[in-house]
């Protein structure tokens, strides 16, 4: 009986000593341990953290085990659209419990300064940090306007801000340099037929200028200096030609008849001769009607140049003004004279040589 007694106390004791351990347990567990999913399904302890996003008016708290703020967002389920500010940056670390994370939303604006609009997305809030989005530099004296834009549905955005310039100021502006067209000959294609061989390219350029506004209307500018960024590359156009071009006129000659392709597309026949006279006087007639110097030598193969090299060509005046620049098959010309014969052939080029005379003038 004694025995009994005695067992059933150690029962008791041993239940109370069980009972005493899981509670123990319990509360150790409910004190000092947390519990978080991991990659693999499973929990683990001490390893998440109390993260609070405040999203435009709404907050959110979670409990994570994610390491950066964009591991964070995505297992959160929250989406960032391009334009969209979050602070901290998406690869911050989240280091310590109870952390914040904000989110500003991109919004359409309109951003006017002087006849220039911009469109854009922006999560930023102040005016001036806008006008740098959109590339534009403000200075002292510059305000800006915010107005809500009252054609919401039209335009499709909420806010507008207009940019009123004052002062003067340095503006450095990009700009286009126009490409140049340059025309070659080709005896392989038809003439007259034409063909680009080269498309052209406008070249850039920043030039800068000094700036006076008032009321946000430019009053003046003055040019300071500009910088070629890019060099404008030329459109190359080929245009045919009769092979009969590509000989020369010569004494022996006498004549030399040939198509012309002029620069307008149109196909004309030429026929060039040659003339040996003094040219003194009509290079004096061409000094006080043009301006041309007073002076030509005679050319190695004996065709009469003037300062520049240009061969002393006579032409019809009305169809060729003097002075004016022509092409020959002895290279580039320059009418100076006339005679007779363009009269009844105003496409006739006579150019002045030594050939008959052969005495240096």
């Amino acid at each position: 009986m004694k025995l009994a007694r005695k067992l059933d106390k150690v029962m008791v004791l041993m239940v109370v000593a069980t009972l005493v351990l899981v509670f123990g347990a319990v509360v150790s567990g409910l004190t000092h341990t947390t519990f978080a999913e991991n990659e693999d399904g499973f929990y683990t302890a001490n390893e998440a953290r109390f993260v609070t996003f405040y999203d435009e008016g709404s907050k959110l708290t979670v409990r994570t085990s994610a390491k950066t703020v964009g591991e964070a967002l995505e297992r959160a389920d929250i989406t960032i659209n391009s334009g969209d500010l979050v602070e901290p940056a998406l690869d911050t670390e989240i280091d310590i419990d109870n952390f914040f994370i904000n989110i500003y939303r991109a919004r359409p604006v309109i951003v006017k300064d002087g006849g220039v609009e911009k469109y854009m997305m922006t999560a930023s809030a102040e005016a001036k940090t806008i006008a740098k989005e959109a590339g534009l530099t403000i200075y002292d004296g510059d305000k800006i306007d915010v107005a809500m834009n009252s054609n919401f549905l039209e335009a499709g955005m909420a806010s507008i801000y207009t940019i009123t310039r004052n002062g003067g100021r340095q503006v450095t502006m990009e700009e286009e340099i126009p490409f140049a067209e340059e025309k070659v000959k080709d005896f392989n294609l038809a003439p007259g037929a034409t063909e680009v061989r080269q498309l052209g390219e406008v070249g850039r350029k920043t030039v800068v200028y000094e700036v006076l506004y008032v009321d946000g209307v430019e009053v003046s500018r003055e040019f300071l200096n500009e910088e070629v960024v890019k060099e404008p590359v030329s459109r190359v156009v080929a245009v045919g030609a009769s092979k009969i071009e590509q000989k020369p006129l010569t004494a022996a000659m006498g004549r030399n008849r040939y198509t012309v392709t002029l620069d307008d597309g149109s196909v004309i026949e030429r026929q060039e001769t040659y003339y040996d006279l003094p040219m003194s006087g009509v290079m004096a007639i061409a000094a006080r009607s043009c301006g041309a110097q007073n002076y030509y030598t005679v050319r190695e193969d004996g065709v009469k140049v003037d300062a520049d090299g240009y061969v002393l060509v006579a032409a019809h005046l009305g169809r060729y003004p003097r002075c004016s620049v022509v092409e020959t098959s002895l290279g580039p010309g320059k009418v100076y004279d006339t005679g007779s014969f363009a009269t009844g052939n105003p496409e006739q080029f006579d150019l002045a040589t030594d050939w008959t005379n052969r005495n240096g003038n």
